[in-house]
């Protein structure tokens, strides 16, 4: 984790505008609201799916997934930024800094994440990128998807919507598909298009653990909202029970919350065992997912 988190980090340096180019408070704002902090996931995600597929990476291999892992994590933190302005969840802590609304302004703050969203589809369709063609229309695809109201927008409609309500437990999964899911989703499918070398059997396999463990990083954040702490999470806790908002614990209790999540982890290896060793850091992955405390 640790390597690829770094490698990552050197890519998004390299790959967002420099904070001396203008408009320099812009850019120096996006720089703001996506280096130096977060697990980087979603990154993880796709480097890991890419492995099932190349499982002897080479240093090309690991520069292709490089592409749609950084432009996966601009979405992440565009939606990170809109989430946190007052007209959505008004909040003031990210990552254990100031949001960044409040470190610069909200104008600032909603171009960050406008921004931050075109980056990520300029990096998937750059044709001077080593991505041939027909994979990074099948990326931009797959990220708009995950992305628009079919996916994380849309979850994110649904879930200001539902403040106050009570939702089954079909309805908050549904919401958290789309909200968390999604992305988290596209993550893998997105680095298992990096080769031609999986039927459509072994597609469905890695679509259905991006599922399962989508809908666990959700449930898990709604257990850890609700017994860690601020200054562990590096966010507001809290705020969602404050807010009135409908989540697995308000809905299910804390530890029935906690054995689905384990059960979405125990499912999602079970989606990996076909690979072999192959989907080892997926698994992995699952586990840091379901078992983390921050």
């Amino acid at each position: 984790m640790a390597g690829i988190q770094a490698r990552i980090e050197t890519a998004l340096e390299r790959m967002l505008p420099g904070p001396d180019i203008a408009p320099a408070r812009l850019h120096a704002a996006m720089r703001y609201a996506v280096l130096g902090a977060g697990k980087r996931v979603r990154p993880l995600l796709v480097h890991a799916a890419g492995e099932v597929v190349t499982p002897e990476g080479t240093e090309e291999w690991l520069t292709r997934l490089d592409i749609p892992a950084c432009a996966v994590e601009c979405i992440h933190a565009y939606s990170l930024v809109h989430d946190d302005l007052p007209c959505m969840d008004d909040d003031i802590l990210r990552r254990g800094k100031p949001t960044v609304h409040v470190e610069y302004d909200e104008a600032i703050a909603l171009l960050v994440g406008d921004s931050l969203q075109s980056l990520a589809f300029q990096l998937l369709a750059d044709e001077r990128t080593t991505l041939d063609a027909k994979t990074r229309i099948a990326m931009v695809r797959i990220l708009a998807m995950a992305a628009g109201s079919h996916g994380m927008a849309g979850g994110q409609a649904i879930d200001l919507a539902s403040v106050g309500e009570k939702l089954s437990m079909p309805e908050l999964e549904f919401m958290h598909i789309h909200k968390t899911g999604a992305l988290i989703r596209a993550c893998v499918n997105m680095g298992a298009r990096i080769s031609g070398g999986l039927n459509e059997n072994e597609f469905a396999s890695l679509d259905s653990y991006g599922r399962c463990i989508g809908l666990a990083f959700q449930v898990v954040d709604d257990v850890l909202d609700a017994e860690s702490t601020t200054a562990t999470l590096g966010k507001t806790v809290g705020k969602d029970a404050d807010d009135n908002k409908p989540t697995y614990v308000n809905i299910m209790g804390l530890s029935p919350a906690k054995a689905f999540a384990g059960e979405l982890r125990a499912q999602a290896h079970q989606n990996l065992a076909v690979f072999g060793k192959r989907a080892r850091r997926l698994g992995e992955l699952a586990d840091f997912i379901v078992l983390r405390k921050f």
